[in-house]
């Protein structure tokens, strides 16, 4: 089987590469990468690939910088040549990001078999670009690979044909379980200068969250007073960085500033870190599987399995509540200040590729 494995944006890639590895592991697959450019800098694409040991893409679309309209259409317009060109059998997409619906739909146009990895995920809030990916790329798709038993209930509710549909588990915890091992976490913590004091993570990168000022600035507001009770690492999107100096918003000296992170560095310090607040879908599953307390900077989260036990708390864009829950998960840590047990929902056991590898070869 050939199948295209079409990826565009940094949280593609963690989910690329493990399925890329189980495909490569047997002779039953000659997979070819399609990179398409949606994130082009260098640490957004290029060192992550590195650094999950991904081989150059086969394809680069190249697309780079645009409107989502634009972003879409660039890919579907160049992706149209490859077919022509490859002759796949089948197309793997992972996610919600627009390289993703895009290419599901050019796939089920020129008659070639989605394979949707990551499906079912459902936030239930229709103004999220990445829902409208959702949903149209789980209705294109032959195969949905779904990550938790939530998601395959909300296919089943949107009457999902049950034999396209498979639970194998979270393909992110495949190269979170790789990448563990290979990281010099001493090392890690020195180079951003937390080598002996606790420290918070922060990332944000939705457009609901940093394309509007006023919403940016309440949200840097609620972060510099928890930068008061420890001090905050933010790893900055270049997007988020380009709002704050067009909004000239600032921010308290006890948040660090940091360039996007490659991988093995940003799971370093995630995995030591008192505290992730987060607007990232994959950081809430990573953060409760190294049992890091996460608050998720959204009013809602298409991955429920993550509030098992409180480990992930859905606390919105209010400064009080964000501050309020910071404050509280602070000081729920133990007397050692670790914090919250580790925890795993079922499958997500670091071999989710190879059971979506033993699914296509049928």
């Amino acid at each position: 089987m050939r199948p295209l494995l079409v990826f565009g944006a940094r949280p593609n890639f963690m989910k690329i590469a493990p399925i890329h590895r189980a495909m490569c592991a047997t002779d039953d697959f000659d997979p070819v990468l399609v990179h398409t450019g949606q994130h082009f800098d260098d640490v957004m694409s290029e060192d992550v690939i590195e650094s999950l040991e991904l081989p150059a893409p086969d394809i680069r679309l190249e697309v780079g910088a645009g409107t989502q309209a634009w972003q879409m259409a660039t890919v579907m317009t160049r992706l149209e040549a490859v077919y022509e060109q490859v002759k796949p059998d089948c197309t793997v997409v992972v996610g919600d990001v627009s390289s993703t619906l895009a290419a599901a739909l050019v796939s089920d146009t020129v008659g070639v078999a989605v394979a949707h990895v990551e499906a079912g995920l459902r936030s239930f809030n229709d103004s999220m670009p990445e829902e409208r990916n959702r949903i149209l790329t789980d209705r294109l798709s032959r195969w949905l690979f779904a990550p938790s038993a939530d998601a395959v209930a909300n296919l089943e509710a949107e009457r999902i044909a049950p034999e396209r549909v498979h639970l194998v588990g979270n393909v992110m915890i495949d190269s979170l379980d790789w990448v563990l091992p290979r990281i010099d976490v001493v090392g890690v913590r020195g180079r951003y200068g937390v080598a002996d004091r606790d420290f918070g993570l922060i990332t944000l990168h939705r457009p609901s969250n940093v394309d509007d000022p006023a919403v940016l600035g309440r949200l840097m507001g609620a972060l510099t007073r928890v930068s008061t009770m420890i001090p905050l690492l933010f790893a900055v999107h270049p997007r988020t960085r380009q709002r704050l100096e067009l909004g000239n918003i600032e921010m308290g000296g006890g948040i660090t500033m940091l360039p996007p992170l490659n991988y093995p560095d940003f799971i370093g310090l995630l995995s030591q870190a008192a505290l992730v607040l987060t607007d990232s879908g994959g950081i809430q599953e990573e953060a409760v599987v190294l049992g890091v307390p996460c608050l998720t900077l959204r009013e809602e989260t298409e991955r429920p399995s993550t509030l098992v036990g409180g480990r992930n708390e859905v606390v919105g864009t209010d400064p009080a509540a964000i501050v309020a829950a910071a404050r509280s998960r602070l000081a729920d840590r133990g007397a050692d200040g670790s914090p919250a047990r580790p925890f795993r929902p079922p499958l997500w056991d670091g071999h989710t590729a190879e059971r979506i590898t033993a699914v296509m070869r049928g």
